[in-house]
């Protein structure tokens, strides 16, 4: 009888922990409609909505979340415009642009061309090989307390820990276009851990 007593309790407190965890992950969502820019802002830079994809035209700045988030997992598309020497990046947890400057200081997930992938202040995360050159690249995000991992197009590329600064902040695409030419993306969606 005890036994039986001690296998009810063990699996209520498993069915309470899965429900505590399940309650910890928000639904996931989409960050762009494929129709407008609503919930982000355009800061010195030039971006449309084109063929259901953000397309970051021109100028040297970010198309940032009007939103901050702290833990999190992002998921997007992107793809570079230029064949060669393209550059770009995805800004995460940052809170503001010092004056005179088009971007924080950190952090970037970079898609600057042989970097992509790389978040060069999180000693341990960097990449390579995993990017399909010309086509849509799909990364995967993952931010929790000062870790972050990354995967780019299903594969592990990277898992580091060391975030420092803010613990919630924007996200933001980077124009670069200048120098890295443009860039289109899709599928943003985000999914709120606790």
């Amino acid at each position: 009888m005890n036994s039986r007593i001690v296998l009810c309790a063990a699996g209520l407190m498993a069915g309470v922990a899965i429900l505590a965890a399940a309650a910890a992950v928000s639904p996931r969502v989409s960050l762009f409609d494929g129709k407008t820019l609503d919930g982000w802002s355009a800061i010195a830079c030039e971006a449309v909505v084109d063929q259901g994809e953000i397309l970051i035209r021109d100028g040297n700045g970010l198309v940032q979340t009007q939103k901050k988030y702290a833990d999190f997992v992002l998921e997007f598309e992107w793809k570079a415009l230029k064949a060669d020497k393209w550059d770009s990046g995805v800004y995460f947890r940052y809170d503001t642009v010092p004056a005179g400057k088009p971007w924080p200081p950190r952090y970037q997930a970079n898609l600057r061309q042989g970097l992509e992938g790389n978040v060069g202040d999180l000693p341990g995360a960097k990449s390579a090989g995993l990017v399909k050159v010309g086509e849509w690249n799909r990364f995967k995000l993952t931010v929790r307390g000062t870790a972050a991992s990354l995967e780019i197009n299903g594969q592990p590329a990277w898992s580091a820990e060391g975030l420092q600064g803010p613990r919630e902040g924007y996200v933001a695409l980077q124009a670069e276009v200048a120098g890295g030419g443009q860039f289109r993306f899709r599928n943003l969606f985000i999914t709120e851990t606790k």
